[in-house]
């Protein structure tokens, strides 16, 4: 069973050259697309660095100089907020962040719930955190704290901000237009999530006004699967396996070979997977796959998941859009294969891919998609 941790390294090195994997089939499954009509994880960060000056008083703490504390007494404060960069890091290579801004289950004096916002790359170069009271909660806000992070940490504004809460959006969105950044709701913002889950263990919890068992006032969506877009549609596709060595030099070649895809900074994530355990994955097969793979490479793909219930692949985008991707024939046999495919990503730590070729006996990919399919965070 491989499992994930978070690795406080953060990773420079430039991508290099392609090699060609060998796939491995799962054999019985058929090849031919038809049009359609949870493991815990053990993240560990690096400990605050300083305290950030509220942007707004709340009844958490009192108002206080901006001041840089002792390392020791901050990790044992879960009411402190945190502002950091990585001195080793240029702040002009921070283009993206990942936000989150919402409720958590912990009360302030008032018996309302706090509020926080939470900033980060997909490096942890960068990583921010502040409480609001719940009723200044807006896009001035949100934009007025964009700024003053920058203000603080010395970065410029991002070219793109994700976020994952559907609910937010409007406010994230708004906040965003008028800083010209350009927002993207999206839940491959990976080191957030297992960030939030680390803070559930090491802050929230600790906090004296953490509620147990009080529930988000945002939820996740998860929505019944629509019909995929016509311009989406592959040829044939089939459930494939890769060592794990493989889909390293697939991610690594996707600078100087593929057009289109997306990786995972594996070492910060920390998947400990044998170089030969074998990674899951969806190859799919067309005639116009570049077209397909360029399609596919503007709609955040997040997961792809096995429904043996209704027999049909299930491809999430954005934040909650899910669409039947393809369709089976449910068997015996068919269920099996599924249900093997889902147990070895499991077995994976929910590490998966998608690939796009002209043909399925190619060695060579179109686009290629490292893909991991996380538990929503307990907040």
């Amino acid at each position: 069973m491989a499992s994930l941790s978070f690795n406080p390294s953060r990773i420079k090195h430039p991508i290099t050259n392609f090699t060609s994997p060998t796939k491995t089939l799962f054999p019985n499954f058929p090849k031919t697309l038809i049009n359609p009509r949870n493991s815990r994880r053990n993240p560990q960060f690096p400990p605050c660095f300083s305290v950030s000056e509220s942007l707004s008083s709340t009844p958490l703490q009192p108002e206080t100089a901006k001041s840089v504390i002792d390392e020791e007494e901050e990790i044992g404060d879960p009411t402190s907020e945190l502002s950091y960069l990585d001195p080793e890091t240029d702040p002009e290579s921070i283009t993206e962040w990942e936000v989150d801004f919402c409720s958590r289950p912990i009360l302030d004096i008032r018996g309302k719930k706090v509020w926080e916002l939470v900033v980060c790359d997909d490096s942890l170069s960068l990583q921010y955190t502040k409480y609001f009271p719940n009723n200044v909660i807006n896009s001035v806000t949100l934009k007025d704290a964009i700024v003053t992070i920058c203000d603080e940490l010395g970065v410029p504004l991002p070219e793109k901000i994700r976020f994952f809460r559907s609910q937010m959006q409007t406010i994230i969105t708004r906040a965003c237009n008028e800083l010209g950044v350009k927002p993207i709701p999206s839940k491959r913002c990976l080191s957030l999530v297992l960030w939030l889950e680390e803070r559930y263990e090491t802050v929230y919890t600790k906090h004296p006004g953490f509620q147990k068992g009080s529930k988000p006032l945002v939820s996740l969506d998860n929505p019944f699967p629509m019909e995929l877009p016509e311009n989406l549609y592959g040829e044939k596709w089939a459930f494939v396996q890769l060592p794990f060595s493989a889909v390293r030099k697939e991610v690594t070649s996707l600078e100087t070979r593929f057009a289109f895809g997306a990786s995972l900074d594996l070492d910060l994530l920390g998947i400990e997977v044998g170089e030969e355990t074998l990674i899951p994955g969806l190859a799919v097969a067309s005639s116009r796959a570049k077209p397909l793979a360029a399609w596919m490479n503007g709609i955040e793909v997040c997961s792809i998941e096995a429904e043996t219930a209704r027999a049909s692949i299930v491809l999430s985008v954005g934040i909650s859009t899910r669409y039947i991707y393809a369709t089976y024939k449910k068997s015996s046999v068919t269920t099996e294969e599924a249900e093997a495919w889902e147990a070895a990503k499991k077995g994976c730590g929910g590490l998966h891919f998608l690939a796009i070729q002209d043909e399925l006996d190619s060695d060579d990919c179109v686009g290629f998609w490292l893909l991991l399919d996380l538990p929503p965070p307990p907040v």
